[in-house]
């Protein structure tokens, strides 16, 4: 097997924590390698980087609206991108611990889009930014994973990690140590990449209650993913059939009516929010061994 066939069959059989992760790291390559041949060739070096990066001026980002996407996988520094993986690992981890492959892309995506519009509007209406907007770009992937580490530390508050120098923290001090940091920042350092952080974990923040209350807005996010880049498989469980204009989904138990299946999803739901509940309440070693395993089912189904 080849290297390239070696790299692609690491790629489509990890998870999306790792795909996210290989995918920063091709960007970082890639994009480095070209600047660096361009610059030793007297090229116009920056170019790559303009093209890719999310930019404030609204005239610019019409001719380039691939950036809202390509800007949260970009990274020219070194240290920025080993702390963002590094972050995005850590906190990826914990959030598969209770969510699924599903919700942690489109977590980030989101997270991403997010951070993303709020650059852009800040650079547009604050009058600070008057002048500043013309030329301010944004790039990184700061803004998704603020979004993953709020999401699931708004979700599992008492959930603890362990801090060199400081032992076990729960993660919800963790993130609003780094919420209040960024707020802050803003006057003094990289106004737009502190602004497009807090745009992240707004939407983090948003999907972790809404998911309490049994709304997981990132269901339609994902669909939408599914049909565009056909990233997520179908469940080979189950098939729709069609009798007298209603249909009915075949499980390995039979023919299951609307009525029943939404009962029974709301069942589900229910009892995933009690276990929420009682993790954020108590911890996850709380849990009963079946707690546990319900928990591990439910989030992949999704």
């Amino acid at each position: 097997m080849s290297f390239s066939e070696e790299i692609k069959k690491i790629f489509i059989k990890g998870s999306n924590l790792s795909r996210l992760i290989y995918v920063n790291l091709a960007v970082f390559v890639v994009v480095n390698l070209v600047y660096a041949i361009l610059y030793l060739f007297n090229g116009p070096a920056e170019v790559l980087i303009e093209w890719l990066s999310l930019p404030a001026d609204f005239n610019v980002l019409i001719r380039r609206p691939w950036t809202i996407i390509t800007y949260m996988f970009l990274h020219k520094s070194f240290l920025h991108i080993l702390f963002n993986l590094i972050v995005l690992y850590w906190f990826g981890k914990i959030f598969l611990k209770y969510l699924s492959q599903r919700q942690l892309l489109s977590i980030y995506l989101l997270g991403g889009l997010s951070g993303g519009l709020f650059y852009i509007a800040a650079y547009n209406i604050f009058p600070v930014f008057e002048i500043d907007k013309y030329f301010a770009i944004a790039l990184g992937a700061s803004a998704s994973v603020m979004a993953i580490l709020v999401a699931i530390a708004a979700l599992v508050p008492k959930q603890e990690i362990y801090l060199m120098f400081f032992g076990r923290v729960k993660i919800i001090y963790i993130a609003l140590f780094t919420v209040i940091i960024d707020i802050i920042s803003i006057p003094i350092s990289n106004a737009g990449g502190h602004i497009a952080h807090l745009g992240g974990a707004v939407l983090g923040y948003l999907f972790a209650i809404n998911y309490k209350k049994g709304n997981d807005f990132t269901l339609g996010f994902s669909k939408f993913l599914d049909k565009i880049f056909g990233l997520l498989k179908k469940d080979k469980n189950i098939r729709i059939t069609y009798r007298s204009g209603k249909h009915k989904a075949k499980t390995k138990r039979g023919f299951e009516s609307d009525m029943d299946y939404n009962k029974r999803k709301k069942q589900e739901q229910e009892e995933i929010n009690r276990i929420l509940d009682k993790v954020a309440n108590s911890g996850y070693a709380s849990l009963t061994p079946k707690e546990k395993e319900t928990l591990f089912k439910m989030s992949n189904k999704k």
